[in-house]
């Protein structure tokens, strides 16, 4: 197997151009590369900007306005909403680990299934939906289970954030707010 980087040119007429078979390819050409785990890289033909991101962007559109999309309005609302907020690098490395777990287990379940059956391709889809049919509640269960601790720990980082914060500021008086260790004063009813 090649292990070398596989070079996309962009040209300005939206264009890909693949430099190793020399000829153009289309965004479903882009998605079988990352489907076959091909290590490759879009660049803009003129400026060499790396434009992999936003390559990789547009098959998720694609994808997305086909007949299953995998995100719901609320969590693409959600994203946007991380976007310029002080989280906003947590949140995208708290995305890439819970789908980096999601492929492991993803993986697991692969190769039990392999163990059982040998090889997975003749498994017969009504086999793979009845197992899922019968899986799903235990899966859906595991799946909440692990976010709900990772929300705690999400609380916990930002309660001990939120107590350092006040330790950082404990020796110093800020207008509007009360020297430390005066409590304010309780508002009138």
């Amino acid at each position: 197997m090649d292990n070398q980087l596989r070079l996309i040119k962009k040209y300005p007429n939206r264009r890909l151009y693949d430099t190793k078979t020399s000829s153009y390819i289309t965004l479903v050409d882009v998605k079988q590369m990352v489907l076959k785990q091909e290590e490759f890289q879009v660049v803009d033909a003129k400026t060499n900007d790396d434009l992999t991101r936003h390559i990789l962007l547009q098959v998720i559109l694609e994808e997305e306005s086909g007949g299953a999309p995998m995100f719901s309005s609320d969590v693409l609302s959600q994203l946007i909403r991380s976007y310029g907020n002080a989280m906003q690098g947590m949140m995208g490395t708290y995305l890439e680990k819970n789908i980096h777990a999601f492929q492991d287990m993803q993986k697991t379940m692969q190769e039990q299934s392999k163990k059982l059956y040998g090889d997975s391709s003749r498994v017969p889809n009504e086999m793979w939906t009845q197992f899922m049919n019968l899986q799903g509640p235990a899966m859906q269960s595991m799946m909440q289970s692990y976010m709900e601790q990772s929300q705690r720990m999400f609380q916990q980082l930002q309660d001990q954030m939120q107590n350092q914060t006040r330790n950082m500021f404990a020796g110093f008086t800020l207008p509007g707010f009360p020297p430390p260790g005066v409590k304010p004063p309780e508002e009138k009813k």
